[in-house]
């Protein structure tokens, strides 16, 4: 069987159609176009084809011997929900095919058609078909590495679960730049888990260190080192090797060992306190910084050296008001997390809550959205105030998946300028599954485009 996680373009097009003289001029054009294709004079034919060979797409005649081209798609999507499915129609098929698109279909084509117009629909489902595999390779990659973990279907946090993906195998050192709260460390972690490290994941909070004990602690001493050393200790730098060693807010490093860890990042060896012992390290740096560290290398607060040694690599989280579309997502992982670790039964929220919750600004980020999540569980008051629509009644669980919902569609054509395709790529559905939510919701996508 082919191998699905290659690209769609290098898998067939299984076409079936009846009439000879037809499938033959539609095999050769495609075949001109560049486009592997594979024809079959009937349904059951093709089925069977597909115990041996995975296809990029089906174009079908809606009228066949035997099943026809709706029963067809139906055992299709049993098959693969997102295999693209185009459907060929005659003139008195044209409801039947609006049936189609309804049960699954990708599109259809009416007869009789110009080669161009059939090689057009073939290459816009090839690409429907090309993204649908990269986002299911990503997913699976993600999943297998542990980045699920990293709650959000804005673009943003798609964007940084694709850099972590391509980033953690390699070993550069990486710096996470955010807010406090935004999830840096989840993130840190993300990238040990991705990156395939079998040692430790080791981590430093800078900030919380007393000055003199921080040397000790990251670099390790021997015994006698100084008063009270009576045996050696194996600092954290030492400990991470193999695996990966996060700094995080860096930002409070005292001046003084940001030399030392310079020589880290550049030697990849450490000694300890009292010893001239070079021991070679094999660990991943990952630091975290809620500062411009630039700007404190240009007042001369932290040394520029190590800003650019580790910002090589940047990811710059955003705060969690900059993506708001992701905070029912969000809160309903948290509930579930507190639901399980309280005991409790899952807490319910209501419309009134999520839009409350929504217009927060959340200075405290994730961070602040998850203590609300877990007093939320407890049965106690968020803590937030409450919104002008007031907290209203209860409702049942599929009016709040409802109201969840249309928030995240309305967020995601605000931040497209009402650009239905945009929003559905953003959103992770197919352009028509979109356009049937915003009918059931009663959206306009007019409303969100900037005229």
């Amino acid at each position: 069987m082919a191998d699905e996680s290659g690209q769609a373009a290098t898998l067939p097009v299984f076409l079936v159609e009846d009439d000879s003289a037809v499938r033959k001029g539609c095999e050769q054009a495609l075949a001109i176009a560049d486009i592997a294709v594979r024809g079959f004079a009937d349904a059951e034919t093709m089925l069977a084809a597909l115990a041996t060979s995975r296809p990029a797409l089906v174009v079908s005649d809606i009228r066949l011997p035997g099943r026809d081209g709706m029963a067809l798609l139906r055992e299709l999507r049993q098959f693969d929900r997102d295999l693209p499915v185009l459907l060929v129609t005659g003139h008195g098929d044209v409801a039947m095919a609006v049936e189609a698109m309804r049960e699954g279909a990708h599109d259809f084509i009416e007869k009789p058609f110009p080669s161009e117009r059939l090689i057009a629909a073939v290459r816009s489902a090839l690409d429907k078909r090309a993204l649908l595999l990269e986002n299911r390779q990503l997913k699976e990659r993600l999943h297998a590495a542990g980045l699920d973990a990293l709650i959000g279907e804005t673009p943003a946090m798609q964007a940084i679960r694709q850099m972590i993906a391509a980033l953690a195998p390699t070993g550069v050192d990486i710096l996470i730049n955010g807010e406090t709260g935004c999830g840096k460390e989840v993130v840190a972690r993300a990238i040990h888990d991705a990156s395939g490290r079998r040692g430790p994941f080791v981590a430093v909070n800078c900030a919380a260190l007393p000055e003199s004990v921080f040397e000790s602690e990251l670099f390790g001493h021997e015994a006698g080192a100084f008063t009270g050393a009576g045996k050696r200790r194996i600092g954290r730098i030492e400990h991470a090797s193999g695996g990966t060693l996060f700094l995080d807010e860096i930002e409070s490093m005292p001046l003084a060992l940001q030399v030392k860890l310079l020589r880290v990042l550049q030697e990849r060896s450490v000694e300890r306190l009292g010893s001239n012992q070079s021991i070679p390290v094999d660990c991943r740096i990952v630091a975290a910084s809620k500062a411009d560290l630039k700007a404190l290398a240009d007042a001369g607060q932290f040394r520029a050296d190590i800003y650019y040694r580790l910002n090589v690599v940047s990811i710059d989280l955003p705060p969690l008001r900059e993506r708001r579309a992701d905070i029912p997502l969000l809160i309903a992982a948290f509930l579930q997390e507190a639901a399980q670790r309280y005991q409790r039964p899952l807490a319910n929220w209501t419309p009134a809550d999520l839009a409350r919750w929504q217009a927060h600004d959340w200075p405290g980020n994730v961070r602040e959205l998850k203590n609300v999540a877990n007093r939320w569980a407890l049965g106690l008051a968020d803590g937030l105030a409450a919104s002008a629509a007031g907290d209203g009644p209860g409702t049942s669980l599929s009016a709040q998946v409802d109201a969840a919902e249309r928030q995240a569609i309305e967020a995601a054509l605000r931040a497209h300028a009402g650009n239905v395709a945009q929003a559905a790529e953003a959103l992770q559905v197919p352009k028509k599954t979109l356009y049937d939510k915003l009918a059931r919701h009663g959206i306009s996508a007019e409303q969100f485009r900037e005229h």
